[in-house]
């Protein structure tokens, strides 16, 4: 996998992604059922707190909510109940949510109307595609990547979204000192993204090993099944250096 430095580029913290990389999809197109609340979610509520696919508009705090906060992207939200409990939980910081699939998408703006949350936005769109070409080179304070698809079979591995290209690009959007907190279920896929990220250049290990739960983050149903199942939940919290 490479990273694309046009010769246009003159910005030599823009990574960019090479077309094989922006090929890949880390996800399936589901034509996942929506509820009539969540479809009534949409139409009324994303005109407001959703944002459209637009290469070069960039999105931070100020585009979003009119101030400058602390801006945190979240990759892949699913239905969005853990998304909605960290903002109500960090009113100050503004969070952006991306996620392709339309349910989780509805789910969520149902919880931004029904809990009042005024520091939430979201983009039902590709996330690669959103980091890329949306978001400017140390813009970003986090990037939240909660439990994302592990793709278990060794076939299917370069779909995962934590690949070196796309952490690059990553670590080029954030400020310095800004982060990247992963958590995952699959302890296979916790060594590899482990090892991808202490490739990154531009990151560093906050702790010796594996971070512990972060206080403001939920534990969802779905985690809570993976706990009673056994299976043992593992969370890195990356910082890029000054």
């Amino acid at each position: 996998m490479t990273l694309d430095t046009k010769a246009h580029n003159t910005n030599p913290l823009d990574v960019r992604l090479s077309e094989d990389d922006r090929s890949l999809r880390s996800y399936v197109v589901r034509n996942g059922r929506l509820s009539e609340h969540q479809k009534a979610a949409l139409l009324a509520l994303y005109p407001r707190f959703g944002c459209t696919y637009h290469p070069g508009h960039n999105l931070d705090s100020v585009s979003l909510a009119g101030r400058e906060a602390p801006f945190v992207v979240e990759i892949g939200f699913g239905m969005g109940t853990a998304t909605a409990a960290i903002a109500a939980s960090l009113p100050e910081t503004v969070f952006l949510g991306l996620e392709v699939h339309a349910p989780g998408v509805g789910k969520l703006l149902s919880l931004i109307g029904e809990q009042g949350l005024e520091n939430l936005w979201l983009c039902r769109h590709d996330a690669m595609e959103v980091v890329e070409t949306m978001l400017a080179p140390g813009s970003v304070d986090g990037f939240h990547i909660f439990f994302p698809d592990p793709w278990p079979k060794k076939r299917h591995h370069k779909r995962r979204i934590i690949r070196p290209a796309f952490v690059a690009l990553l670590a080029s959007r954030l400020k310095p000192d800004g982060y990247i907190y992963f958590v995952t279920d699959w302890e296979e896929y916790a060594e590899s993204v482990l090892e991808v990220f202490r490739t990154e250049p531009l990151l560093t290990n906050r702790h010796e090993l594996w971070a512990k739960r972060e206080s403001w983050r939920p534990v969802t149903k779905f985690e809570q099944r993976a706990i009673n199942d056994g299976r043992v939940i593992r969370e890195l919290l990356f910082v890029r250096q000054n």
